[in-house]
């Protein structure tokens, strides 16, 4: 079984590799090829990648090409994990909406919908030619803004699911607090991509979630970046990105005051690479765990076990609504608890969404369908509606500056662009 990873040059590939590795019983892979530009970077994790695998016993050949014709012809299942503009462009993204009053985030706010510009176009090329050389494969897509590309991807007709390492850091967050096997641990999960909220924690099918808050609420907050009081009060856990909007003028200011994290993660990437051009290294360096996307091999795993396995077991992923939320179209992308089985996903049904919850998700939706509209077609017009639409945004005045300031940083990556 050949499982191909677009993107593979990246440092989270042995994270992949990883739970490939531990994970061998759930998923049979007798070769994983890695696709990637950047040779000198696909060398070095491609390198490791073997030297891990051998290290523990797995059998499994590892392909590392330039050629996505190559590298998906006959897989079962693509992931895509790429970054078009490298870290470079997620500075940009991070820093520029600083200079008119917002946030800066590579996936939130207009930093997200910079990366949708120059992300959703590559990303359906490459769609279109694993179409090609492997028609029965899964698209399992990690590339962010997840749910816009996952939506691209289901627009143009791929067999293609969203996947984030949200819900399941969650989850073994509060397994290890109920001292618990993650398996008898369920979430009440719900939302869009980035924009979710846990209204449920479901220990052997008993709501678990108020003990958890009265006992963890302070050091959950914490982590979240969050005031204690507004997860007791609202009596649900949010992802971290809802700090972005719940605490929107308080991360700015914080956000000028310190380096971004795409200069954080450049530099821990130089540590890592030189850590596998190390021979000696055969399992996967600590350091990785900095990098971010915790339980990512996990959660990678066993979706496509599940698609590939027919398992018909219950996972949150990214899937179109189809009347699951009937506030949203049923076009919207949605993350939430879903059946998984060789036909895709099949979202289980959702409590009714508290107004609190339903309106910002049904606003952050609204942007999304112009967001992806903006990334297909172009047009400056395009962008500023979209960034208008955006909550985060909102006003004339700034959503006109931010699209010039954007557009220009972000020519190279949009043709469309280079002749305004």
């Amino acid at each position: 079984m050949r499982i191909a990873v677009v993107g593979g040059g990246s440092t989270y590939t042995p994270e992949l590799v990883d739970g490939v590795a531990r994970l061998r019983g759930e998923l049979p892979v007798t070769e994983l090829a890695l696709i990637d530009p950047d040779a000198k970077r696909l060398d070095l994790v491609a390198g490791v990648s073997r030297r891990m695998l051998a290290h523990a016993g797995h059998p499994a050949r590892v392909l590392a090409t330039s050629s996505v014709e190559e590298g998906v012809a006959g897989a079962r299942a693509v992931l895509f994990q790429l970054r078009v503009g490298g870290q470079a462009a997620r500075d940009v993204d991070e820093t520029l909406p600083l200079r008119c009053g917002c946030v800066g985030q590579e996936t939130t706010g207009a930093g997200g919908l910079a990366k949708a510009l120059r992300t959703v176009p590559v990303v359906l090329e490459i769609a279109d030619v694993v179409r090609s050389v492997a028609p029965d494969a899964w698209i399992v897509d990690f590339t962010n803004p997840v749910g816009i590309v996952t939506r691209a991807l289901l627009d143009a007709g791929h067999r293609a699911i969203g996947l984030c390492n949200v819900a399941i850091g969650l989850q073994r967050r509060f397994a290890a607090w109920l001292g618990a096997d993650p398996a008898r641990v369920s979430l009440g999960h719900v939302g869009l991509n980035h924009l979710t909220w846990e209204r449920s924690v479901l220990l052997d099918g008993e709501d678990v979630l108020p003990a958890l808050l009265r006992e963890h609420g302070d050091e959950l907050a914490e982590s979240l970046g969050l005031r204690p009081g507004l997860l007791r009060r609202l009596g649900v856990v949010p992802s971290y990105y809802l700090r972005y909007f719940y605490a929107h003028d308080a991360v700015a200011r914080e956000q000028r005051s310190k380096p971004s994290r795409a200069a954080e993660v450049a530099d821990m990437e130089a540590r890592l690479l030189a850590l596998y051009a190390d021979p000696a290294v055969v399992t996967k360096p600590e350091l990785l765990s900095e990098r971010g996307g915790a339980f990512y091999s996990e959660a990678a795993v066993a979706l496509i076990a599940s698609l590939l396995g027919d398992r018909g077991d219950t996972q949150v992923v990214n899937v179109r609504n189809d009347g699951t939320l009937p506030f949203l179209g049923d076009e919207a992308v949605i993350e939430v608890p879903a059946a998984v089985t060789a036909s895709g996903a099949v979202p289980l049904p959702v409590a009714p969404v508290e107004p609190l919850l339903a309106g910002l998700i049904a606003h952050v939706s609204a942007y999304e369908t112009l967001a992806l509209d903006a990334a297909l077609h172009g047009g400056a017009d395009r962008v500023r509606d979209a960034l208008l639409a955006h909550p985060l945004i909102g006003q004339d005045e700034t959503a006109e500056e931010l699209a010039g300031l954007l557009l220009a940083a972000n020519r190279a990556h949009l043709p469309w662009a280079a002749s305004r």
